[in-house]
Parts: structure tokens; C-alpha cells; sequence
């Protein structure tokens, strides 16, 4: 598509027919697990696969983890950006052969509701920018597909509440990609949310999150839509807006032909598609002090934030430094901060535990802090809190967040970081990033999700979507689930 903001978009009777079937309601019953997924190990019984984004994360994290799985096949491949598609297959194929699996036959689309008519495809993994995260996933739970949906959630609270709720009623498999609970393989946020929540460090009274921040940068002039975007697809539910490779992903080609996949792309600091760290980095360790926290199902009363934000016309304008203060049941004060160590730290009257990737990053581009200490996997005040003898709680282990995903689509049980936990925690994720915006205290109902008599910000739980697409298009005309 050479011109997306003028060109119709074209869509074929057969999406057309599938959108709306899904506006109706019609999916497929839940909890049906295919019988070739059952009986014997033979090949022919693994889960058949969709990756839906072959970009960074989808190329670089999710295709080798459901690959190295050993329990699934990638049978399609999606992406509005053609080229980057033509690669994904490739690279498929070349994991699978160092797998030493046979080569597969991988179908591919630039239409995400193509792929979902499939009635041989029983899964997909969503690895498209946050913007997107919602109508594609609800989309695919619609249609009767188990989910593994990269983090943050959903871009709102209000996409949030009809994604959760949906997958309450028709039963999916829902794993958000927070796989610091699979962290492997020392494990060492699992082994520090044992140690908290067996009393280590005695009663929690403080928990401390660092985060990193995106720079901005002045904006790119704007130029023609690349021949291989389909950019209108691309923009989604988000409004109309000029193209700049800065707004979207890099076009550029490697010596050895193929697209560069592998840098930080500009839609993570355009607050139209990304709100910024505080739910990229956020949503994993908000994650994390939830869990740690043992308060996974519910969220702050409380919340003030202050942030720098660019002005707000500039492409590259999510925030840059911030601090921000919530409460949570207890009387539990969490500090976000762009000033502390890349990591969690939980603060009790014994002591305190500290937990971080170390050295490792999830691709070759993601930000590094600068800050002391944050190169340190687990840290204490005292050695001895660290003893493994006596540990109380015990949580399930996992060093493969897709591993335990694909597992749970064969038995049906929840994973480890199910849809109604990554909701709360990315709820707690947007609160922050409207208390940085309002700069002024924020009183939370957690139970009823609202804002206590504060209209203004209210209003910024949702976003307008542009016709026709949006999470909420899926649903229009059907009464409102319960939680």
C-alpha cells in the first residue's frame, strides 16, 4: 500500500464474514482440546501455532521459545509488514532445523482474521505493538484460540476489563508474556518472591521498583508509505497520523539483505502506541512486587505520580524521568522510580530482598540502567535471608514462560501468569502513568475499578477507537460481562 492514509482499506468477504461473526459472539466452545493433541507423544500431536508479528520480540523471544518447546509447531506466520513476514518464515525454518525438526509448511498473512479461520490452528502468539495487543487477542479468544499475548496487556484499563472478562467466559488459555516468573535458570524472582512471602524480610512495608526511561529525540520529516506496510492496518485503532519510519519500525536492510528487525523501534515512544517504560518494563515488574506482594488480584487505594513528558505533539514523546508513590492494601508504600536500580526491591522490618535480570536482556536493543547495583540477579541485607532451608511457600517452577503456556493449552490448567493477574498489575501500570500525567493524588476503588470522585481521570481509562477497528467493535451490541 503506497499511500495507507488515502487508499480504502480493502477487506475480503471472508474477514468480513469472520468480524462479523466475532461482533456476535460466536466462538468456540471453551475448554475443547483437539484430539490430536491427545494420546501419544508422536510429533503429529503438537500444538499447531500462529505467531501473529514477526518483528523484534516475536523473531528474537517468542518463535525460538514455542519452537525449543518441543510441544508445538509454527504452522503461520502474520504481519502488516511484508517483508518482515518473508523473513519470519525463514527464520522459522531455520530454528527448526536446529532443532532438528523437520522443515515446516508455514502459511502466511497480512491479516490477522484470515489467520484465525483457520479451524486446524489451535493457538497464537501476539507480538505486536501494545496498541494492537487488545482487538487482535480478542479476536483470537473469539475464535476459540488459546493466547500467548505479550506484555503490557492491554494499552487501557477498558480493554483490559473486556479481555479478562472474555476469557473468563469462553475458558482460553491466556498466558501474558511476564516470563520473569520462568526466569531461568538461576530463578531468581521465583526464589525471591518465596523468600519474601515466607517472611525473610518479616512484615512488608516497603517495596521499591526501578525502571529505566525511553530518550526522545526531534521528530523525522514525514515520507511515503514503504510498498511492504500495510500502514492503515498498522495505525490499528489509533487516529490517522503522518508516516515516519521514526513512528513505526526500522525499514532498514542488513548487509546480508535481509530487514533489520533487531533495533528498538520508534512506536515504543509515541504514547498513541506505548505509554512509555512504565508499562514496557512496568508490567513485568509490577509483576514481580505484586507476586512478592501476594496481592495479585487486587491493586493500589492510593496513587501520586509527577513525570517529564516531551510535548506531547513530538513523536517521541512518552515520559522521561518520574516518580511515583501507591498504596496498597496493608498500608504497603511502593516507590516507582527512574532513579533506583533496573530491578525490585522488598523492604520489611528484617531486612530487605532485591531481585533483577543481572546482566541479561531480553533483545540485543532493550535500555541498560546505569544505576549501582543493578547488575546483581539477588541481593539482601543479610546473607542468611537468602538460606533455602525452611522456605515456607513454594511456588511452581518454570525457566520457559512458553513452555508452561503449551503445557497448560494440553491440560487445560491456568498458567503461571494468567489473564486476571497481568490485568491487575497493568491496571497498577496506567494508574501510575495517569498519576504522572494529573501530577496530583488519585484515590482507587480496586474492587469496583474506578476512580473515587475524579471524572478527569476516569475518562483517561479508555481511548476513542477508529472505525473499524478496536477491541471494543468485537463486542459492540452484547450486555457487558462480569468480572
Amino acid at each position: 500500500m503506497s499511500d495507507a492514509t488515502h487508499r480504502p482499506v480493502r477487506v475480503s468477504r471472508r474477514v468480513f464474514v469472520q468480524r462479523s461473526a466475532l461482533a456476535a459472539g460466536v466462538s468456540a466452545m471453551p475448554g475443547i482440546v483437539p484430539a490430536r493433541l491427545l494420546g501419544s507423544q508422536a510429533p503429529s500431536n503438537r500444538i499447531r501455532v500462529g505467531q501473529i508479528g514477526t518483528g523484534r520480540i516475536g523473531l528474537s523471544h517468542d518463535v525460538p521459545g514455542v519452537i525449543r518447546s518441543g510441544l508445538a509447531h509454527i504452522v503461520a506466520l502474520c504481519d502488516v509488514d511484508s517483508r518482515r513476514l518473508a523473513f519470519g518464515r525463514t527464520r522459522v525454518a531455520q530454528l527448526a532445523a536446529k532443532g532438528g525438526l523437520p522443515a515446516p509448511d508455514v502459511q502466511v498473512y497480512t491479516a490477522y482474521a484470515e489467520m484465525l479461520e483457520r479451524s486446524d490452528l489451535d493457538a497464537v502468539v501476539i507480538s505486536t505493538p501494545d496498541h494492537s495487543h487488545a482487538e487482535i487477542a480478542l479476536a483470537a479468544v473469539l475464535a476459540g484460540k488459546d493466547v500467548y499475548l505479550q506484555k503490557p496487556m492491554t494499552m487501557t484499563h477498558a480493554e483490559g476489563v473486556l479481555l479478562r472478562n472474555e476469557v473468563a467466559r469462553t475458558g482460553r488459555i491466556v498466558q501474558i508474556g511476564s516470563q520473569q516468573r520462568s526466569w531461568g535458570p538461576d530463578e531468581q524472582f521465583r526464589k525471591a518472591v518465596e523468600f519474601v512471602r515466607s517472611g525473610r524480610v518479616g512484615q512488608i512495608r516497603r517495596v521499591e521498583v526501578g525502571l529505566p526511561v525511553d530518550p526522545t529525540a526531534p521528530d523525522a520529516p514525514e515520507g511515503p508509505v514503504p510498498s511492504n506496510l500495510d500502514y492503515d492496518r498498522w495505525l490499528g485503532p489509533t487516529p490517522l497520523a503522518p508516516y515516519t519510519e521514526q513512528r513505526v519500525h526500522s525499514q532498514k536492510v542488513n548487509p546480508d539483505g535481509t530487514p533489520d528487525v533487531d533495533s528498538r523501534p520508534g512506536w515504543l515512544r509515541n504514547e498513541a502506541y506505548c505509554l512509555g517504560m512504565i508499562t514496557g518494563w512496568g508490567a513485568h515488574h509490577f509483576d514481580t512486587a505484586h507476586w512478592g506482594m501476594n496481592l495479585e488480584h487486587t491493586g493500589p487505594s492510593r496513587i501520586e505520580g509527577r513525570g517529564e513528558f516531551p510535548p506531547s505533539d513530538r513523536i517521541w514523546n512518552v515520559h522521561g524521568a518520574y516518580h511515583v508513590e501507591l498504596t496498597y492494601p496493608g498500608d504497603i508504600r511502593m516507590t516507582v522510580s527512574d532513579r533506583f536500580p533496573n530491578g525490585i526491591r522488598f523492604i520489611g522490618d528484617e531486612g530487605w530482598i532485591f531481585v533483577s535480570r543481572d546482566a541479561q536482556a531480553q533483545t540485543a536493543s532493550d535500555p541498560v540502567s546505569d544505576k549501582p547495583g543493578a547488575l546483581q540477579p539477588l541481593e539482601t541485607s543479610d546473607p542468611r535471608l537468602l538460606d533455602p532451608a525452611g522456605v515456607r511457600v513454594e511456588l511452581p517452577h518454570s525457566t520457559s514462560h512458553h513452555r508452561n503456556w503449551l503445557e497448560c493449552v494440553r491440560s487445560r490448567q491456568t498458567p503461571l501468569a494468567p489473564a486476571p493477574v497481568a490485568h491487575r498489575s497493568n491496571t497498577a501500570c496506567i494508574l501510575s502513568w495517569i498519576a504522572m500525567k494529573l501530577q496530583r493524588p488519585l484515590a482507587w476503588d480496586s474492587q469496583a475499578e474506578r476512580f473515587v470522585d475524579d471524572p478527569e481521570a476516569q475518562a483517561m481509562l479508555s481511548r476513542p477507537e477508529r472505525a473499524p477497528y478496536g477491541a471494543g467493535r468485537l463486542l459492540a451490541g452484547r450486555p457487558a460481562v462480569a468480572p
